[in-house]
Formats: structure tokens, C-alpha cells, sequence
């Protein structure tokens, strides 16, 4: 609720949840080009400040991202069945828009302020971002299997430390458990004792174990966002059934009305 209001505040709301599916699944596909658009803005910004971005290149790229924020707003624009509702919501947009038109076209007076405004959609980038993380970690216990995967690397870390002599400080062992829990194995620090090694193999075990929940739960997310975009999909073709319902109820009611009127002419004749 919280994150609604504040994007709704700074005039990038985007797609209402309840919008036609088309509309909303066109507002999650420009998501990913929006944060890389973002990110690329930040990094432009410290280009141009340090003088090594060419004005030519800046114009071009000014001109794409404008040319991006209109293609988006004309998309979802014409999928929304609420137009008034989503334009207002989305002022931000429009605002951008058209600040920088008389930019594009020599005006650059207040280029600054411009890309102080385009910088406002990192805001709810970031909470949309933060959503979905907290999603994903949520789902078959993620997050807590990580705590605990991490609470067992520190601990294996401060053990090996004082289990092996060969690794001679706590630093040591923690960059040791690390590189072993993720199976990647430098072998710039390793155990020479019998003890360390069968901790050590204890430590291999976990890891193996740890990236294959690890992966079976990637795994059973991204099935999941494939089965909600079929049911999207379903909801989207039965929306348009209804609308097609109504349509022939409209029309038989019409042709009911000119029934019943060329009866009552009939009549009077």
C-alpha cells in the first residue's frame, strides 16, 4: 500500500492492477528497459560531468530516451481501458515528455533539472525491485535457507580457523568456507590436517546441497511466472468474451426493439 501511494505521489504509478491483462503485461515488459534506462541516465550523468561524453552522442541518446518514454506511454496508453485514470497517474510522464521537447531542440537551459527528473524513476524501480526480491525469497523458504546457509559459512569459517593449522587466521577461514560452500575451490587457502579435510568435506557436502535448493527453487519461480502468464492470458481472452457478450446482448436487444416496432406497424395497418 505503501509503495502504491509513494509511486502514485511521484506520477509514475504505472499499470493499475485492475486493468485489462494486456495492459499489465505490457506494463511488466517495460520494466526491465525502464531500469536499464534508469541506470544508463546515472551513468550518462557522470559521463557528461567528467567531459568525456560528446554532445553529439548526448543529443542522440537524449533523443532515444525520449523516443522510449513516448513508445511507452502510447502502448499502455491504448491497452488501459481507464485512458483519464492512467494518464493522470502517470503524469511524471507526460512531464518528462514535455520538458524535453525544447531540450531536443536547442533549448538546453535546463538540461540539469531534466535529468533530475528522469532520475525520480529509480523510486519506484527500487520498490518494485525490492518486491519482487522479497517475493522471490519467499517462496519454498529462500530466505531462510539462505540465512541459515550464510550462518553455517561464518561458523565453518571461525571452526576451520582453529580445527586446521595450516590456515592461519579467522579471515582465512572465512574466505576458505566461502569458496568452498559455493563450489568454486581457488585452492589458495586449504586444510592439510586429517581433522580439516573431513570438516572440509562436510563444508563440499553442504555446498552441493545448498545450490541444488538453491536452483530447484529459481526453477520452481520462474514455473510459477510461466503459469501466471498463462492464467493472464485466459483472463485476458475471457475479458474479451464477456466485452463480446455484452456486444451481442446490445444487439439482440436492438433487433428485439425493431421487431416489436415493425409489429406494432404492422398492427396499426
Amino acid at each position: 500500500m505503501f509503495n502504491s501511494s509513494l509511486n502514485l505521489l511521484v506520477g509514475l504509478r504505472g499499470v493499475a492492477a485492475d486493468e485489462r491483462p494486456a495492459a499489465q503485461r505490457w506494463g511488466g515488459r517495460f520494466e526491465v528497459p525502464m531500469i536499464l534506462l534508469a541506470l544508463w541516465i546515472v551513468l550518462e550523468w557522470y559521463l557528461v560531468a567528467r567531459g568525456v561524453y560528446p554532445g553529439t552522442l548526448e543529443r542522440i541518446t537524449d533523443w532515444i530516451i525520449w523516443l522510449f518514454f513516448v513508445l511507452e506511454t502510447v502502448v499502455l496508453t491504448s491497452l488501459v481501458k481507464d485512458k483519464k485514470r492512467y494518464l493522470l497517474s502517470n503524469w511524471m510522464n507526460l512531464l518528462i515528455i514535455g520538458l524535453s521537447l525544447p531540450l531536443l531542440w536547442g533549448g538546453g537551459g535546463y538540461a540539469a533539472l531534466l535529468r533530475l527528473l528522469r532520475l525520480i524513476l529509480l523510486i519506484p524501480l527500487l520498490l518494485n525491485t525490492s518486491i519482487t526480491v522479497r517475493r522471490v525469497l519467499s517462496r519454498n523458504h529462500l530466505g531462510t535457507t539462505l540465512l541459515v546457509a550464510l550462518a553455517f559459512t561464518l561458523m565453518a569459517g571461525m571452526l576451520i580457523a582453529g580445527i586446521d593449522p595450516n590456515i592461519e587466521d579467522v579471515w582465512e577461514g572465512l574466505w576458505w568456507a566461502w569458496v568452498t560452500v559455493a563450489t568454486v575451490g581457488y585452492g589458495d587457502v586449504t586444510p592439510t590436517s586429517a581433522a580439516g579435510k573431513i570438516f572440509g568435506a562436510v563444508v563440499i557436502l553442504f555446498g552441493v546441497g545448498f545450490f541444488s535448493l538453491l536452483t530447484a527453487s529459481f526453477s520452481a519461480y520462474f514455473v510459477s511466472r510461466g503459469e501466471i502468464e498463462i492464467e493472464e492470458e485466459e483472463a485476458e481472452e475471457i475479458y474479451r468474451l464477456k466485452d463480446l457478450e455484452k456486444r451481442m446482448q446490445r444487439i439482440e436487444k436492438t433487433l428485439q426493439r425493431i421487431e416489436t416496432q415493425l409489429d406494432g406497424d404492422r398492427d396499426r395497418t
